[in-house]
């Protein structure tokens, strides 16, 4: 779905979605830079989709953004209808635009960000989780005119 240039202002929250969690950053149109923000670490939607509304009421997004999860080849899979059913259950529910943006490989990115800065990958899951959020979203930025 294209951003309109109306809405290319404010804040825009990003989700990488998984069964066990949920990454989130958020960023800004105005400077279009994407910041890691937490990891929701529950399983059930009642609990997930209360926390994003609590965060939907503190930043007032303008727009929100769930990486689509592709295998390498960009065939779809189990969890790429997952991610469509979540972005259309986040629009259903918060009325806000909700944009699909491939994640290839923001994990693998995150996880090596994390290495690098000398923090052990399979002991801080959520930290992975939450700097992928971040790749979808500056992807997301910069893909728009």
């Amino acid at each position: 779905m294209a951003t309109s240039a109306a809405a290319m202002k404010g804040a825009v929250l990003a989700f990488d979605f998984g069964e066990k969690r949920i990454g989130v950053a958020v960023g800004e149109w105005e400077t279009r830079l994407a910041h890691p923000l937490e990891t929701i670490a529950e399983e059930a939607n009642a609990p997930r989709f209360a926390r994003i509304g609590v965060l939907i009421g503190e930043w007032r997004p303008v727009q929100l953004v769930v990486g689509l999860a592709l295998g390498l080849d960009g065939q779809e899979h189990d969890l790429t209808r997952r991610c469509r059913r979540f972005a259309n259950q986040l629009n259903g529910r918060f009325g806000l635009p909700v944009a699909l943006v491939d994640e290839r490989l923001t994990s693998v990115e995150a996880e090596r960000r994390l290495r690098e800065a000398g923090h052990p990958v399979r002991a801080d899951k959520a930290a992975v989780d939450s700097l992928a959020a971040q790749e979808i979203l500056q992807d997301h930025f910069a893909n728009q005119p």
